[in-house]
């Protein structure tokens, strides 16, 4: 840790930064502020209620104080500088008005007011009450308001002056909706440090050996740097997780922050990409010199292609967008802070192909990790991880589950073995067994189960047949995939029937392989045209798959020998002009419907010989509607190819 800080009072500043008491401190003080501006503000209402009290003097005329002079009942009166008039009535004279029947007798101040709009003639008034033996001597009295005209400008500039010092408060602390304008700037990482420690390790991550021996490095890296810089040695200052989505990326980097035992910051790509110009830009500076300020530490943005994309794409000639700055600004931070500086950028993404090139030249990104889909033996140990949480009948194989899932990425596992146990407790079972989740794997891959759909009998008929047909294609075909499992019963969006198979677990294909497939693919729609001497349009699916693998074929893979061995695929990415000429194209199209045409010749062919059997595997799918790999075995016999290890699930849905 002291070979990332140079100073020793840095040390204890960082500490005084980090002291929870401190943060205490700064919120008392804080708080005794506002009781001092609390307290100014009640003196000076205290100052206007003192010293100028509320009058309880009831309005009166000045004909009716004429009155009440004339019946000699005013003892005094007082004019307050010239303008209001009070009058003060006699003990004796006090219940003859009813103004004065609900005031207390002991209050004190003027019973009566009224103002005088002229002076000059309240005055000879008054001198001709006296004439008329009515002696009555007014009291003038001056009184300056002061404090009054001093709130009139004072108070709103208080006001004003607290709402400005609110809001400053607000945008420093960073809480709350009033503080998002001033605060669009700053970065939006969440950290996780001691306070709030990410509680994911290694051990909760399952089948990622090879990817976590690489950040495992950086692990030690960041507990012990020494032994890497004695030696001369430099960590890599970007880690780039690329995979598939649902293989883990995420998850690894936070088993990378449990592990590491250093702060970690979080943050996701489109945090940074705002409408307004210079934000992103802002926000990659704040998270870079919050990251030094905490070093050593992991900053990790996920999804990282939504400010990664390449400047070259997406965006017009000459131009300067928002996300463009925004990642001039990733690129200057990356390349700025020095190599043992202790800060270690992990990124995500499933688009590697998207990324601009600077970003990923040594230096940035130096170190690029692939996370693939789990083979045999990692599905077993990401199914392990996933069952602890969950109560299995003691017969249940996590080694069958992994066979029966081949092509599943973790989160998929992870789901299948949620859905597993929804459907036991559905079931009010005290525990999950192999059957629940064959269940679930049937509602992931084919989608919610309709029984209850009603479909003609006509209709399921030539369902069945279509379905009968993959499986007797598939069934005697070498090089087609074994059977698992094949059923008639709606499911999911569109799909009446689908055959499901477990294909052998290989890395590269050969032509035979390819052709045998594209057969097994054709057999459904070739049954109905055998059995009905009529199509329908529940070969679509199969029509999709086929037709692409055939373009696939003489595009890509130069398995034509007219086209020859060339590959359009990285040219026939540009939807604006094709790679290859007119001529091209058309002996292209005429040898992916001659390739097309011969398989379908092919699967009637096979059907007609199999015709037989194609009878008895129809009528027992209208019969049990779901028939499994030893149903099969019991109707026509054994698979005449011995089956063997397997990568992937297919299915062909009607």
């Amino acid at each position: 840790m002291s070979d990332f800080i140079n100073d020793d009072d840095q040390q204890v500043t960082d500490k005084n930064k980090n002291n929870p008491k401190n943060e205490q401190n700064k919120k008392g003080n804080s708080s005794s502020s506002y009781w001092i501006y609390g307290l100014i503000l009640l003196g000076i209402i205290l100052m206007q209620v003192f010293f100028y009290p509320a009058s309880t003097a009831s309005e009166t005329t000045f004909g009716k104080f004429i009155a009440m002079v004339k019946n000699n009942d005013v003892q005094k009166v007082e004019v307050i500088n010239k303008s209001d008039a009070n009058i003060y009535i006699k003990k004796d004279s006090k219940s003859k008005y009813s103004e004065l029947k609900n005031r207390k007798t002991d209050v004190p101040g003027p019973d009566f007011t009224f103002q005088i709009s002229d002076m000059r003639f309240f005055e000879e008034q008054m001198l001709r009450l006296r004439d008329e033996g009515f002696p009555i001597d007014p009291v003038l009295k001056t009184k300056q308001d002061w404090i009054g005209p001093v709130l009139n400008w004072l108070l709103p500039i208080a006001i004003l002056i607290a709402l400005w010092m609110f809001l400053m408060r607000r945008m420093g602390s960073g809480g709350g909706p009033g503080a998002q304008i001033f605060n669009i700037g700053k970065s939006r990482a969440a950290l996780f440090d001691k306070n709030s420690k990410v509680n994911i390790t290694f051990k909760d991550v399952a089948g990622l050996g090879e990817a976590k021996q690489e950040v495992i490095e950086v692990v030690d890296f960041l507990k012990n740097p020494k032994k890497y810089t004695a030696l001369g040695g430099k960590i890599p200052k970007g880690v780039l997780l690329v995979g598939p989505p649902g293989t883990g990326k995420t998850l690894l980097a936070k088993a990378v922050a449990g592990e590491a035992d250093v702060p970690f910051f979080s943050i996701s790509g489109s945090d940074f990409v705002e409408m307004f110009v210079g934000v992103g830009a802002s926000r990659v500076r704040d998270l870079f010199k919050q990251a030094r300020e905490k070093a050593p530490c992991i900053v990790f943005i996920d999804e990282i292609d939504a400010v990664g994309r390449s400047r070259a794409k997406g965006s017009l000639p000459g131009g300067n967008d928002e996300r463009e700055s925004t990642l001039n600004q990733l690129l200057v931070e990356m390349d700025g802070f020095k190599t043992d500086a202790g800060v270690i950028l992990m990124a995500a993404t499933n688009r590697p192909d998207v990324l601009d090139s600077a970003l990923l030249r040594p230096g940035r990104f130096d170190r690029q990790i692939g996370i693939d889909l789990p083979d045999l033996k990692e599905r077993e140990a990401i199914f392990l991880v996933h069952l602890k949480d969950i109560k299995v009948c003691a017969e249940l194989d996590p080694k069958y589950l992994s066979e029966m899932t081949p092509g599943f990425a973790g989160a998929d596992i992870a789901n299948v073995c949620n859905e597993a146990a929804l459907v036991a407790a559905r079931r009010n079972k005290t525990c999950v067994e192999t059957d629940d989740f064959n269940y679930a794997l049937d509602r992931v891959i084919g989608g919610l189960e309709k029984r209850n759909k009603f479909i003609p009998p006509k209709e399921k008929r030539t369902i069945a047949y279509h379905e009968a047909g993959h499986a007797i294609c598939g069934w005697y075909l070498e090089n087609a995939s074994p059977l698992v499992k094949v059923t008639i019963i709606p499911r999911g969006i569109g799909a009446l029937g689908y055959a499901q198979y477990l294909p052998k677990e290989e890395y590269i294909v050969k032509k035979d392989q390819l052709l045998d497939r594209m057969c097994m693919t054709l057999g459904g729609r070739a049954a109905e045209d055998i059995v009905f001497s009529k199509i329908s349009t529940g070969a679509q699916n199969d029509l999709d798959q086929v037709t692409q693998m055939a373009y696939g074929m003489i595009t890509i893979y130069g398995m034509d020998e007219t086209v020859g061995n060339v590959s359009f695929y990285g040219m026939s990415k540009d939807t604006f002009s094709k790679p290859y000429s007119e001529t091209t194209g058309a002996l292209i199209d005429e040898k992916v419907r001659k390739l097309i045409s011969g398989q379908y010749e092919r699967a009637k062919k096979l059907l007609k010989e199999k015709q037989s059997e194609l009878d008895k595997l129809a009528d027992t799918l209208l019969a049990k509607e779901v028939l499994t790999k030893t149903d099969v075995e019991n109707l026509i016999g054994k698979r005449p190819f011995p089956d063997t290890d397997h990568v992937h699930l297919e299915e062909h849905e009607v």
